[in-house]
């Protein structure tokens, strides 16, 4: 575990994964984010990550990569303007990254919570994310049809989750972590960490 006010990560190397989760920092009283990007552990994570240390944000986590510039774009509110907790469908978009590698093309359940979780982006950061397969997952529905329909907070081109251009920083909105349990009625996001697992241990930092 590691608290907010820390300054190092002593002890971590490039092979290990430092995970921001979800939540409400800081009451996300300015912005969702913004003000947690400014602990003082932030700093670690970030050099970390420019080193090569794998870094997934998740929901709350994802803000604060974007607020960072760990992530390129912004979360802005849910287009309805409302904060929602429910399940939804997402798929992931490609197989070229850690936690996209192990998965099946199809559609898996994960809760949201959240009410500024609408992904945005200039044209030419999208044209980017689309260039270097930085798209991880997309909103769809239980058969993993897109459309606005199955677009839970109006996210431009339904993106659910996205990494960087290296390929060792990763955002989602969706909460895996509460769906990795069969007593919880749903295992769904087990399979995004045990893809991420196997995957981030291999020698082949080189993805193509």
């Amino acid at each position: 575990m590691l608290w907010h006010q820390q300054e190092s990560l002593s002890g971590f190397s490039t092979g290990d994964c430092i995970v921001l989760p979800g939540g409400f920092s800081y009451g996300d009283y300015l912005r969702s984010g913004a003000i947690a990007r400014f602990s003082p552990i932030m700093k670690a994570v970030t050099d970390f990550a420019n080193n090569g240390g794998y870094v997934f944000g998740i929901c709350n986590g994802f803000q604060i990569l974007c607020e960072a510039g760990l992530l390129p774009g912004a979360l802005l509110l849910n287009d309805h303007q409302k904060f929602m907790c429910k399940n939804v469908y997402i798929k992931p978009a490609h197989h070229k990254h850690p936690i996209t590698k192990n998965l099946e093309h199809k559609a898996y359940k994960i809760p949201v919570a959240h009410a500024e979780g609408r992904y945005y982006a200039p044209e030419n950061i999208i044209s980017d994310l689309h260039l270097n397969k930085q798209i991880l997952f997309r909103y769809c529905s239980a058969h993993g049809e897109l459309g606005e329909a199955h677009n839970p907070n109006g996210s431009l081109e339904h993106i659910a989750g996205i990494c960087n251009a290296e390929g060792n920083v990763f955002g989602m909105m969706p909460h895996p972590e509460r769906a990795s349990e069969l007593q919880l009625g749903n295992a769904d996001g087990l399979q995004f960490f045990n893809s991420l697992i196997v995957n981030a241990t291999s020698a082949d930092r080189v993805l193509n």
